[in-house]
């Protein structure tokens, strides 16, 4: 995928698209998009007249001018075809490389609950993925694979998910909280779980996001269904019009003695110039690549419906770990146990954190040095014992010159203390509560049997997020912050970090509450969210990105799921739902207003003969009434062409008011509609002249 983006489309996709245009000149699938259904008639219609002129050698108009517009209305198929084809490509590149996620692997069934089942050969039995169901219980060892989606109900381990999220970091799962679900695929790669299988065969996570990326599930969007639906009343508009000028250049004819009826060919070429043929064949393709454009982000959109509501939404909760601050907290203070002074203590914190890669852990050596001026140390000098962080222990630490130097959660330090035979004073564990009912983090740094104090980690917003929430402000999206945090902890973040509004001590029945709320004043509201306690609120909500590391609920209530688990992707998934929106104004704005063009180039020289004055209407003083025809219905089919990246790619983006938008959008699409055309009409219609047709 990213290789594409680099170099553009390979060929191996160009030429699969090439093949789909072709298949999808079957009237049975075209039928659904009315305005190409019309031209591929007017394309069958005229390759008939063609076919009649070469056999008789009397046809109504001179035979290579008819082959020449039909050969045009069929390209003009051809191409809108091939840039849905070209949108789906990319979708089924991307399940080609979901599909080599999925295998068939071995998986340890148990027959009960729990993992001492597997010290009796006969409780486990080794079977394949393939023949698992939903509610099997499953043992996942250090270095299996995940036999298929399923929660965790027993143990804890760290899985790599890389398969599925494309991110090489290793996440935690753990049974009874927001980061049960696993996938299959995925890779434990140290402790053990024990999982409930939650899907069949085929039902699967991955099994889903292939059909949907494929677009096997699309189903066209409210908005899309509208606009076909305009652009068939058009349609049905213009050819009754069509109809009408033939019969009305039949009588002319005939009552005035003078020309002829006009040639059912070139009416054929003026009712696909005047439908709205560059959005009928672009439609689909823009819907398709909006899908994609969220696929490209990471983000499995359940339905274009949702990615069309994110275009529209204009309230956005957002969950404060992680969206609105690093949700990695750093240290900020040192705060010693009585008799304990701080630089003991930041030495001590400082020794535990030498082998923690973690960002917290790193934030404490940085502090210490900024501090106290205190510097890493030859430790393998002195036979250092460093000890991980692990999902059991919940701390790290090191053993060095005969002391055991420990870090991390308080009540997990707190009983390697009393297992040492200490004891953690009073005043350390009041500062700790202090420290979490404000909004902190207190890590409990310990030196054997003695406590020595609390590391103060604090809450950091993001560096740009006040900037990106003013931009969210400027084109009217309420930004609310949703947090556990006491109203006093959550009021400074809030205008620390500029959003609109929050909700502190935040339970589901309030987040419920407040998204009804939004809804019953009209708004469309979306949120994120990782929990079962998330769940009844991702269900209100408009659009409801749930992450990929949250509960099985969650994501089943969501309609988008983000695979990066990034709740700040709700930004980017608002400004991909808005762009879709805008490439479909702008491109129907366009194919609207270049239909004017047309009027001056073919209607002259469709009825010049019967009223020679018309010929004042031909502004472009185009060589004749049949390269008039030929060009416009040339610019007609290639304007598709040069149009369909815009249409993958997507108008470009930019924070703004809708009225501004609105504006810009007619000035530089509905402007640029109606004038680009005539140059390019004049100049087809020199080329062919030049070239003797």
């Amino acid at each position: 995928m990213s290789q594409e983006k680099k170099t553009g489309p390979n060929r191996a996709l160009v030429a699969r698209a090439v093949r789909d245009a072709f298949r999808k000149l079957d009237p049975r699938t075209l039928y659904r998009n009315p305005v190409m259904f019309v031209v591929e008639i007017g394309s069958v219609f005229t390759s008939l007249l063609y076919a009649h002129a070469l056999i008789t050698g009397a046809g109504e108009a001179p035979a290579p001018f008819i082959l020449a517009i039909a050969l045009w209305l069929w390209f003009t198929v051809l191409f809108g075809n091939f840039a849905e084809a070209m949108a789906e490509g990319r979708g089924k590149a991307q399940a080609a490389n979901l599909r080599r996620a999925r295998r068939e692997v071995g998986a340890k069934r148990l027959a009960g609950p729990h993992r001492d089942a597997q010290k009796s050969e006969a409780m486990v039995t080794e079977v394949m993925s393939a023949s698992l169901r939903r509610d099997d219980l499953v043992l996942v060892e250090a270095g299996d694979l995940v036999p298929g989606d399923g929660e965790v109900i027993e143990g804890i381990a760290s899985v790599d998910e890389s398969a599925i999220t494309g991110e090489s970091a290793p996440v935690i799962r753990e049974s009874g909280g927001d980061r049960s679900a696993v996938t299959g695929g995925t890779r434990v790669l140290s402790d053990w779980i024990v999982v409930r299988i939650t899907a069949d065969p085929g039902e699967t996570f991955l099994d889903r996001m292939i059909a949907l990326v494929e677009g096997a599930k699309r189903r066209k969007t409210p908005n899309e269904i509208a606009l076909n639906i305009l652009l068939a009343a058009l349609t049905i508009v213009f050819l009754l019009a069509t109809v009408t000028l033939f019969a009305f250049s039949s009588h002319a004819a005939v009552a005035g003695g003078q020309g002829s009826p006009v040639p059912l060919t070139v009416l054929v070429a003026l009712l696909v110039c005047l439908i709205p043929t560059t959005i009928g064949g672009l439609l689909s393709a823009i819907g398709i690549a909006g899908m994609d454009r969220m696929v490209q982000a990471n983000v499995l959109a359940m339905s274009g419906r949702a990615v069309e509501a994110a275009g529209d939404v204009d309230v956005l909760l957002l969950d404060k770990t992680g969206t609105i601050t690093l949700g990695n907290r750093e240290a900020v203070a040192f705060l010693p146990a009585p008799g304990v002074t701080e630089r003991e203590l930041a030495d001590a914190a400082q020794l535990a954190s030498l082998a923690d890669e973690t960002p917290e852990g790193r934030s404490v050596v940085v502090l210490a040095k900024e501090r106290f001026d205190l510097r890493g140390r030859d430790l393998q000098g002195l036979g250092a014992c460093f000890v991980p962080f692990s999902a059991h222990t919940r701390m790290s630490g090191v053993d060095v010159d005969g002391r055991m130097i420990r870090k991390g959660a308080v009540d997990a330090v707190a009983r390697f203390v009393v297992e040492q035979g200490g004891s953690v004073p009073r005043e350390v564990t009041a500062a700790a509560d202090d420290l979490a009912r404000g909004g902190g983090t207190p890590l409990l740094v310990a030196d054997g049997r003695r406590a020595l104090g609390v590391v103060h980690l604090k809450d950091i917003v993001k560096g740009g997020i006040r900037e990106r929430f003013a931009e969210m402000r400027r084109i009217g999206i309420r930004t609310v912050m949703i947090t556990g945090d006491n109203p006093l902890t959550a009021s400074a973040i809030a205008a620390e970090a500029g959003v609109d509004d929050f909700l502190a001590e935040a339970t589901p029945e309030r987040k419920l509450d407040l998204i009804r709320e939004y809804q019953q004043q009209g708004r469309l509201v979306a949120m994120t969210g990782d929990g079962t306690n998330d769940a009844p609120a991702l269900a209100q909500a408009d659009v409801a990105v749930a992450m990929n590391t949250g509960t099985q609920a969650a994501k089943e209530a969501g309609n988008m799921v983000d695979l990066d688990s990034n709740p700040t992707k709700l930004l980017d998934i608002v400004a991909i739902g808005k762009q879709m929106l805008m490439t479909r104004g702008a491109l129907t704005t366009f194919s609207i207003s270049n239909d004017v063009s047309k009027y001056f180039a073919i209607i002259p020289a469709a009825f010049v003969a019967t009223y020679p004055e018309l010929d004042a209407l031909n502004v472009m003083r185009l060589h004749s009434p049949q390269s008039a025809v030929l060009s416009a219905v040339v610019f007609n089919a290639l304007v598709i062409v040069g149009l369909i990246p815009l249409a993958l790619r997507g108008v470009k983006y930019r924070p703004a008011p809708a009225a501004r938008l609105l504006r810009n959008n007619l000035l530089v699409y509905g402007l640029g509609g109606l004038i680009l055309p005539f140059p390019c009409i004049k100049g087809i219609d020199l080329l062919l002249q030049w070239m003797g047709v």
